[in-house]
Formats: structure tokens, sequence, C-alpha cells
């Protein structure tokens, strides 16, 4: 059975520049390992604004594997971001 986790990345200085080199590579790796980040995308202060860091929502059978994952993406493995790792609690459904 796998397991929920969110990461929230927080973006330096430095992140702009690599983003821009590596975005390519950065999305192959995200469709690559499709399966197991189902969701990800770059988070803003504002709409429009520059990229203040990112959020993935991993589908994995531990947290280990999360953060293999989060430690080998290119944008990681250039510019090492700090991140937030946080499990997720399936509690209820919700309804409309």
């Amino acid at each position: 059975m796998n397991l929920r986790f969110v990461v929230i990345f927080d973006d330096s200085a430095e992140m702009a520049e690599v983003r821009n080199r590596l975005e390519p590579d950065h999305l192959r790796y995200l469709e690559a390992h499709h399966t197991e980040i189902p969701m990800a995308g770059g988070l803003r202060n504002e709409h429009g604004g520059s990229y203040v860091g990112g959020l993935w929502v991993f589908e994995v059978a531990n947290r280990a594997r999360a953060v293999e994952l989060i430690e080998s993406d290119p944008y990681f493995i250039a510019c090492p971001r700090t991140y937030r790792l946080r499990s997720e609690e399936h509690t209820s459904e919700l309804q409309s």
C-alpha cells in the first residue's frame, strides 16, 4: 500500500537561474516519476509573480522513497532547496 506525502520547497535566490537552465530536465524527471509524483507545481506569492518554491504530492511506499525522489531531482542536485516533507492522513470523505 502506498502512502501519501506532501513536500513544500522553498526557493533560494539562486533558484531562478537553476529553473531557467534545468526546467526541461526537471519536467522530464517529473514525467518519468508521475506514478509516484502525480501532482507537482511551482508556487508563487501571487498569480504571475516570481516562483518562490514548489509543491509535490507523493504516492510512495515510504518516507525514504519520497526523500530519494526529492534529492534526485535535477533542481535539487544543482541547488539543494530547503523543504518540508509531511505525511497526509486520510480521515474522511469531503461532502458536497
